[in-house]
């Protein structure tokens, strides 16, 4: 019953993440709800039993936020 409350939990996470990350109008906050949501994917797929997909999905996720992050700096915004 308790891991029924968690995953629930789990999934209400995973689609405010989403849709905040989707509506933001800051590229750096959507990138950082990016990360968050793939934090929420991992927990949920560990609590489900699927250990070697929440690696994945770690190492996935950490690997495409650092790039995002990068190429965003390398973009040049002009502050109007």
């Amino acid at each position: 019953m308790h891991v029924f409350i968690i995953e629930t939990i789990l999934l209400l996470l995973l689609i405010a993440t989403g849709i905040f990350a989707l509506t933001s109008k800051d590229l750096l906050a959507s990138i950082i709800l990016f990360g968050g949501f793939s934090y929420f994917a991992v927990l949920t797929y560990l609590i489900v039993g699927a250990a070697d997909v929440a690696f994945t999905e770690a190492v996935v996720g950490v690997v495409s936020t650092i790039y995002l992050v990068t190429a965003l700096n390398k973009l040049k915004r002009r502050c109007r």
